[in-house]
């Protein structure tokens, strides 16, 4: 059953770049004491979360933190080079944290893992959006289309904040 508004943030982690190298953060690392705007995407580079999703939450992360967000970070089934990559191409350091979730251990977690091997991408992440209070999920939204961006948008989002 995927995870919902009032449910405890499972036990995961995921893979950054930082000054000394790959490292693993916990979701205790991420979500402990903290209030934390994270969406997922289906993949870093793809054409409806690279044009449409990322872009939101990048224009709007002053507003959220303007809104007591200490976090916003995304979230997808890619290694963290693809997802540093990402990060740079989109002139997001700063903005966003990413978090890559190379093996779908956390989309597994929340339920939230599809398999997309048909199409050569093997497991993925469907598109969502949450807010989360020290580990706990206050806003869960989950596209139907993996190619639209409504309910999950930032700006969707920005409004139950």
């Amino acid at each position: 059953m995927p995870i919902k508004a009032g449910d405890q943030i499972p036990d995961s982690r995921f893979r950054v770049s930082t000054a000394e190298g790959p490292a693993w953060k916990t979701t205790d690392d991420i979500f402990k004491g903290k209030t934390v705007v994270l969406f997922g995407v289906p993949g870093a580079f793809t054409g409806t979360c690279h044009k449409s999703h990322l872009p939101g939450f990048v224009q709007n992360s002053d507003a959220f933190k303007a809104k007591g967000v200490d976090m916003v970070a995304v979230t997808a089934v890619n290694d963290h080079f693809v997802m540093d990559a990402w990060r740079d191409a989109s002139n997001a350091a700063g903005k966003v944290d990413f978090l890559a979730d190379g093996n779908g251990e956390f989309a597994k977690a929340i339920d939230m893992a599809f398999d997309a091997s048909g199409g050569g991408l093997g497991t993925r992440s469907k598109r969502y959006s949450m807010v989360v209070e020290n580990g706990v999920v206050k806003t869960f939204n989950v596209e139907e289309s993996p190619g639209k961006v409504d309910v999950t948008s930032a700006e969707n989002l920005l409004k139950t904040l």
